[in-house]
């Protein structure tokens, strides 16, 4: 999210060899915790575990049983 954006962005970049090449999309959900650990009842892998950033948005990766990325995010609460 850019600071003061309405929605979420996106990006296209080179990862100069440094991670494989695949494209991460990201869903808006209410509770990522919650998302996760269900996702991961149904045999989902978490790749990286929820977190925050300073503005209070949360987000996750996972990778699903197919071998497909991605992601889960929520807003902070206004």
């Amino acid at each position: 999210m850019t600071p003061g954006a309405q929605q979420p962005a996106g990006s296209v970049w080179e990862s100069e060899g440094g991670f494989p090449d695949y494209t991460i999309f990201y869903v808006f959900v209410q509770d990522v915790a919650a998302i996760v650990e269900r996702a991961e009842k149904l045999g989902a892998e978490v790749l990286m575990a929820p977190v925050s950033d300073s503005a209070g948005f949360t987000f996750a990766r996972l990778k699903d049983t197919a071998g497909h990325h991605f992601g889960v995010f929520s807003v902070p609460a206004p």
